[in-house]
């Protein structure tokens, strides 16, 4: 489905087919959505599925100022921290191919990882429960000491960030004691899947998931090797004026945060996920039950405050790449995504067959709370409210 140039009442019967019902979902969607962006400024697409089929598909605003191409279906969002999930699914891939095990440590991967990561296993790397220090603390350490600055213009590569990791002395916690958000495990996942497959980890997510699931506008992008097709990108408003901030010192890593994609794209990877194609479910369900630490522990959100802890103190649910809080009784898998320029959310209630993608391209809108506001509206509608 892609969009059309004919008028929002014809828009709400091809989105929506269930009637005057489905329309007034969609104008109630609509009307939370259509204030938030102009011809003119940065914007926000935004996907529905229900049961497997697109229900909801629709852009606004537009990809690029300077251009003012408009925001569609195949407009390519910064994911950010929502990559997280397809590099699980990639590390998943390998352990079922016999090329990984899940209780691999990081000394068994990289001779030369330090004694602290002799416990860290791949399994502690997903769930972010491994202790591995955050590499954004490491490079001001490493920029103290008199190593090169890195800057939107220079920036810092998977492999300079395992040589900051290896040159640590110690992790943050002990291995399954502790629960903390963890970009480093991230990138430390993309290079095992790069050194496990023997390929590039861009080339493994296209070859394994993105080109088997008709992913075309999918990649991870790296500066000066590829090009992404149709490339939102990223503003933030500073002064009554959106500027450029595309870019920053740690765009460039993978494993956590480099991936681009599209509602089209993102369609296919919830039909994927919803019909088990790359995983079967009893394969998925490891990925899909909430880690425990060491004797059986509930973890928590780091008690101090931080840019990655949402609920300082407060109890967590994590899986292979994906939150599993529930939300109102419903069960649900979610995931943010947040860098410079950038905000993302997609939010899937399995039970309820219902999936919400929200991608924006500025840092003024909360896409979070748009999909629990978008998803709220079929919820309660389905309830007769």
């Amino acid at each position: 489905m892609r969009f059309r140039t004919i008028g929002w009442a014809a828009v709400l019967a091809v989105f929506f087919s269930g009637g005057a019902c489905g329309q007034a979902i969609a104008s109630r969607v609509d009307g939370v959505l259509a204030p938030l962006a102009g011809a003119g400024t940065p914007g926000v697409a935004v996907l529905i599925r229900e049961r497997g089929s697109t229900v909801f598909e629709h852009g606004y605003g537009v990809g690029d100022l300077r251009t003012e191409a408009k925001i569609d279906a195949r407009t390519d969002f910064r994911l950010a921290s929502c990559t997280k999930q397809f590099t699980a699914m990639a590390t998943m891939l390998l352990v079922r191919d016999g090329k990984l095990r899940y209780d691999e440590t990081l000394v068994e991967l990289f001779p030369d990882f330090p004694e602290y990561g002799r416990k860290i296993t791949i399994l502690q790397l997903l769930t972010h429960t491994s202790g591995v220090p955050d590499y954004e603390d490491l490079m001001g350490v490493a920029e103290k000491n008199g190593a090169p600055a890195w800057s939107p213009l220079r920036q810092i590569q998977d492999a300079e960030v395992l040589a900051l990791l290896e040159r640590a002395k110690a992790g943050e916690f002990a291995p399954g004691t502790q629960w903390a958000y963890s970009n480093s495990g991230y990138v430390l996942l993309g290079l095992i899947v790069a050194k496990a497959s023997g390929e590039p980890f861009g080339r493994f997510l296209h070859d394994r998931i993105f080109a088997p699931l008709g992913m075309s506008g999918s990649l991870v992008y790296e500066n000066g090797v590829n090009t992404v097709p149709r490339r939102a990108f990223g503003y933030s408003l500073e002064g009554g004026k959106f500027e450029e901030t595309d870019q920053s010192a740690t765009s460039a890593t993978q494993g956590d945060g480099g991936v681009y994609s599209n509602l089209s794209d993102l369609a296919k990877w919830e039909g994927a996920l919803q019909r088990n194609t790359l995983m079967s479910a009893a394969q998925m369900r490891v990925a899909l039950t909430p880690v425990r630490l060491s004797g059986g522990a509930q973890p928590r959100w780091p008690v101090e405050p931080g840019d990655d802890n949402l609920a300082p103190g407060k109890p967590v649910s994590y899986g292979f790449g994906w939150f599993l809080d529930p939300y109102e009784g419903h069960e649900r898998m979610w995931h943010f995504g947040s860098t410079v320029g950038f905000r993302t959310a997609i939010e899937r209630f399995p039970k309820d067959g219902l999936t919400v993608v929200v991608l924006c391209n500025r840092t003024d809108l909360d896409p979070g709370a748009l999909a629990l506001r978008s998803a709220q509206i079929v919820l309660n509608a389905h309830r007769g409210r």
